[in-house]
């Protein structure tokens, strides 16, 4: 009998459908809740080229939105973009029981609270990846590269939950970081996706050379970078300057690279501008702190959403 706990993906994109691949191959039970792939995945599963080999699987159960569970998972993963209109609490809600964990592998800041407060007796972890997928077709994934996650209890610490959800991630084969500050990562990545992202979608899909060799591109990327930290010091996660020398490095030194937000803006997918950008502007403005680089590109984005509709 299969003692490893019970899993539920809801939002089995690329990044859900990656992280239930290695949830399965530890021996979990893996279900999703599907809208768009639920005829695609329910007659072939879903297939996952990787370089850790192959990782098709057929999830255990396949819902649609809408469908009322057989039983509640021991860990509930929610996957979804985080945007304006999509009800994330309401999302949750049917699959959620008693003794469910919620997971949560999403981008952007401040994107937790209000799942915690629909749902304070159930531990919440939170969860960075560090991945490159993309989802091709219906149910058709291709893992380029990495995979690590950073997961913490939130608001902060390291729970048992946390100990066992990480040790399956371990064993189906990828890196994890616990962390006692999650929060504090996030703002870390927000240090890159916080510039690099917005600017990538106001200059048509820039990739990332392209944003660092025009010129003037590396100054505006190192300002907004400055801003980032000062909202960060100002809400209790001070961050070492030389973490902005380190990303610019660090980017150089890749390929070119059209980042998340570049391929939803070319693929007239939304993009998570709030989550990304627009909660940091709204945290800074709490504070009182000037961030004239971060509201600029924030205005110009929204202009430019109204302009071509996607509003």
């Amino acid at each position: 009998m299969n003692n490893k706990p019970s899993i539920l993906i809801v939002g089995a994109g690329a990044i859900g459908s990656f992280y239930g691949a290695i949830l399965k191959k530890a021996g979990c039970s893996v279900s999703t809740v599907l809208r768009s792939d639920y005829d695609a995945v329910r007659a072939r599963g879903i297939r996952i080229t990787s370089a850790l080999g192959d990782l098709s699987y057929h999830p255990d159960h396949v819902y649609r939105d809408g469908d009322l569970p057989e039983e509640t998972p021991d860990f509930l993963i929610l996957c979804v973009k985080v945007l304006p209109g999509v009800d994330r609490v309401a999302l949750v809600a049917p699959w959620m029981g008693e003794k469910t964990r919620l997971v949560l592998i999403e981008n952007g800041l401040d994107i937790e609270t209000e799942l915690a407060d629909a749902y304070p007796e159930n531990p919440l972890i939170s969860c960075l990846a560090f991945i490159a997928a993309s989802r091709t077709e219906s149910g058709i994934v291709e893992h380029k590269a990495y995979g690590k996650l950073v997961m913490g209890r939130y608001p902060e610490g390291v729970d048992e939950s946390c100990r066992v959800l990480s040790q399956l991630f371990t064993e189906g084969g990828i890196k994890v970081d616990l962390t006692e500050r999650v929060v504090g990562e996030r703002w870390r990545k927000c240090l890159w996706n916080t510039p690099f992202n917005p600017l990538s979608v106001i200059a048509n899909g820039a990739d990332t050379r392209t944003i660092l060799d025009t010129a003037g591109g590396e100054e505006l990327i190192r300002a907004m970078m400055r801003e980032v930290m000062e909202v960060a010091a100002a809400e209790g996660y001070p961050m070492d300057k030389a973490l902005i020398d380190q990303n610019i490095e660090g980017t150089r030194k890749m390929p070119a690279y059209k980042n998340s937000m570049a391929l939803d803006y070319l693929n007239d997918r939304p993009v998570e501008r709030e989550a990304v950008l627009g909660n940091v502007v709204t945290l800074a403005k709490r504070h009182g702190i000037a961030v004239p680089h971060l509201n600029t590109v924030l205005v110009t984005l929204k202009m430019r959403a109204a302009l071509e509709g996607r509003e």
